[in-house]
């Protein structure tokens, strides 16, 4: 990325988020305010167990996605009813932080989401208690990144956001804050 950028998400944050955040929750100072740790995206592939390419052909299309290389996910235990062997890759996962993680967040939010068939908002009760987010996609079509043509089979995935709140209320104002369509909200609009 080109020296002094800026992911728009990132400014997002400073003159939106942080102020709107600390008039809430009367935080004394902005260092406080919670803020987005990391979010991890994560692809299952049930199929592998059949055909090991299939893993491959996930990984490829997740890096598309993610803007970095992510890692196979191995079975940890061999499960003979599902023929699954101790080290059998099965999935694979990426860990965005900082520029990559506000960049994915903005695709995510502004163009995925919308694209999504039928989609009436996120769950706003998909927090786990701790403050962080999670929410799955059926089909990694919806992203810009994404070749529908040269696509071989649609994965589905899982979207977590972790956060620095310790509060599910601090978190669900923070991503609602962020422009995340929490289904509460797209119901009254």
């Amino acid at each position: 990325m080109p020296e002094g950028y800026e992911p728009r998400f990132l400014k997002l944050y400073r003159d939106k988020v942080v102020p709107g955040m600390r008039e809430k929750f009367n935080y004394a100072n902005p260092m406080m305010v919670p803020r987005i740790d990391k979010v991890v995206l994560n692809m299952g592939v049930g199929e592998a167990t059949a055909d090991s390419r299939k893993v491959q052909s996930a990984l490829k299309d997740l890096a598309l996605i993610a803007g970095q290389q992510p890692v196979v996910t191995r079975a940890k235990n061999s499960i003979a009813g599902f023929k699954v062997r101790e080290n059998m890759p099965l999935g694979c996962k990426v860990t965005l932080r900082r520029q990559k993680m506000y960049e994915f967040l903005d695709r995510f939010v502004t163009i995925a989401l919308p694209r999504v068939k039928d989609f009436r908002g996120l769950n706003p009760k998909s927090f786990d208690g701790r403050g962080n987010f999670a929410c799955g996609m059926k089909e990694h079509l919806v992203f810009p990144e994404i070749i529908y043509d040269k696509v071989d089979q649609v994965w589905g995935m899982d979207i977590i956001v972790a956060t620095t709140a310790t509060t599910d209320e601090e978190s669900r104002e923070l991503l609602r804050l962020f422009n995340f369509p929490f289904r509460d909200q797209a119901q009254k609009a």
